[in-house]
Parts: C-alpha cells; structure tokens; sequence
C-alpha cells in the first residue's frame, strides 16, 4: 500500500477525516509523523521523536483540542523567546560576528552518588 506524504491531503480532508473516523484519523495521523521522521536526516531523528512524545503527552494532558493547540503554541513561543532559545542563540552569534564573544561559565565538578542500583547490588 502507498502512503501519502501528509502535504499531499489538504486541511480540509484531514478535517472531515476527523470529523467522520476519529479512529482512522488518528492512525493517519501517526502514520504521517511517523514518515516525516523516517525521511527526516538520520542526525535529526531521534531528537524527533523525543519532540513529538513530548509533543504527544502535551495534547493527552488537555481533553480539548484548542486547550492542546494553545499549550503547544505556548511550547513553540517558548523555544523562540525562553532561556536558550533561537532569539538568545541568534544574539549569542551576533556578539560573536561584533568580537564580543560571550564568556563561558565556569565548569562545575559534577559529583557521583551512589544509586539503588548500587545499593542493592553492594551485597552480592
């Protein structure tokens, strides 16, 4: 069977589709991320995958679709404009082109605990 690529259906076909099948919509659904990320460079993929569970859990978390759409545009807003988004990145290679290179923290000595894991392996 060949799938389409999920630019081939208009909004409208996907509108009615979830209107009339919610089932079948969302299996389409998965089977046209699951394709963006297949085809997507194999350097990129699973931070992909991470996103769209991320993305998944979000839209689990609201039972209405506008209240998942706003969340998820807050989400989208945020790598934009939050710590260490696009527009802090873009200034940080801004100061680098004007010859004011940012200043890098200090490294901190990361500290080792032991876990359960150990602790319940310390008497074997």
């Amino acid at each position: 069977m060949h799938t389409r690529r999920p630019s081939s259906a208009n909004f409208d076909q996907w509108r009615e589709l979830a209107r009339s099948d919610p089932a079948m919509f969302e299996k389409r659904r998965q089977e046209a991320i699951a394709e963006v990320i297949r085809t997507a460079p194999p350097g990129r993929r699973e931070r992909l995958r991470r996103l769209q569970w991320r993305i998944d859990r979000e839209r689990d978390r609201y039972p209405d679709p506008m209240a998942a759409c706003a969340r998820l545009s807050r989400m989208m807003w945020e790598s934009v404009h939050g710590p260490g988004g696009l527009v802090e990145h873009l200034r940080e290679l801004e100061a680098c082109w004007l010859g004011h290179p940012r200043q890098h923290m200090p490294k901190a000595r990361v500290l080792g605990f032991p876990g359960r894991r150990d602790q319940n392996n310390a008497g074997l």
